[in-house]
């Protein structure tokens, strides 16, 4: 039967309406701390439904299932069983870093789309498996990297793009915190174990790192650097994480930048714990903190290069369902949520062995 061209693109739209209205069946895997926010950003959203949740820990999920009651969730302690449900689409992966990588290839090579937290793997070996599945599939990959869904970030980092400081010529950033995490804290039993977490440069630096990628605009050819426990040595016992990270990066496009970490760094220190200064040849701008611009000129005024924004709480997981829903680009896909892992692994290696570590040494094809 032959249908007229103008009823034909009016059936086509009201299926893909159909399609976006529909509520995604979701699971979240682990609703610790990070976990129970972004369930919390799930339910936030209109077209999707919380069909599972999932942890180990009896309080944490039934916790979970409170607070999602009203999509009535089933409750599992097994993470398998969340992918071998046919009906679940979509999965997020909120455990413990050294769990992520299985749990996000799993999810991919069950046809399910996947918002992984960062890091997505905490070796080079994880990160490639990564890749390889998520670059297998046509499945939405996205990466909690939620920096690159802030709109001040997006408009200052555009204008950088656009040559407002100029050639960019090096980066000088820092991400300090004033104590180590508590020790008898919900995440102690695995956080001070390098295997499990990465430690704080790969663990949570990693947002970190993956601004100076994005405003670079490219990746590190090699780093160097020294790390190690100043203060806080075996305390907790056994403990294997470092509580200071000073790191040289070469980028392949020629920018250099430094990057420091620790946990002593008092609240009332200038500079506060966290900033990016990038440095241009026509000035420098505080990107983290203001997005404001500083010519080298030395009559010119500091100028903002982008307005404060109001930023969605849960920007990033919209965005997410938008990939699904509406086929947008991811605003953190696979080759950034891979490259923003292997920057902190590439650091992380060359504090460990105290010698030069090559990106290429690391093995992994981010495209």
């Amino acid at each position: 039967m032959n249908f007229p061209r103008r009823t034909f693109l009016i059936g086509s739209a009201a299926s893909l309406a159909a399609q976006s209205s529909a509520q995604i069946p979701t699971a979240v895997i682990g609703t610790g701390n990070r976990g129970s926010y972004l369930l919390s950003g799930v339910m936030d959203q209109s077209n999707a439904k919380v069909a599972a949740v999932c942890d180990i820990k009896p309080d944490r999920l039934d916790k979970a299932a409170t607070a999602a009651a009203k999509h009535n969730p089933q409750t599992y302690t097994d993470w398998r069983k969340i992918i071998d449900r046919k009906d679940i689409e979509a999965v997020f992966v909120a455990t413990p870093p050294h769990l992520h990588a299985q749990m996000a290839v799993a999810a991919l090579q069950s046809g399910k789309h996947v918002y992984c937290e960062k890091p997505i793997g905490v070796t080079a070996a994880q990160v490639r498996d990564v890749v390889k599945a998520a670059r297998s599939t046509k499945r939405v990959f996205t990466a909690g990297q939620q920096m690159r869904s802030y709109k001040q970030l997006n408009e200052a980092i555009r204008k950088i793009r656009e040559g407002a400081i100029g050639d960019v010529l090096m980066v000088k950033a820092q991400r300090h915190a004033t104590a180590d995490i508590a020790h008898d804290g919900t995440s102690g039993d695995w956080y001070f174990d390098v295997s499990k977490s990465g430690g704080y440069l790969i663990e949570q630096s990693v947002h970190n790192l993956d601004l100076c990628n994005w405003v670079i605009g490219a990746h590190p050819s090699k780093a160097s650097g020294f790390g190690g426990i100043q203060m806080y040595k075996n305390d907790p016992p056994g403990r294997t994480i470092f509580d200071c990270s000073l790191l040289n990066f070469d980028y392949t496009n020629g920018v250099k930048m430094s990057f420091t970490q620790n946990v002593y760094h008092p609240r009332t220190l200038p500079s506060g714990g966290q900033y990016v200064y990038v440095y241009g040849s026509k000035g420098a701008v505080d990107l983290i903190t203001t997005t404001m611009m500083h010519p080298l000129s030395r009559d010119a005024k500091p100028v903002a290069l982008a307005e404060k924004a109001e930023e969605s709480r849960h920007a990033h997981i919209t965005a997410f369902y938008d990939a699904i829903t509406k086929g947008s680009p991811s605003p953190a896909d696979i080759t950034i949520g891979a490259t923003a892992a292997l920057t902190a692994i590439l650091g992380h290696e060359a504090m460990v062995k105290q010698t030069v570590v090559s990106w290429k040494d690391l093995g992994v094809d981010v495209g």
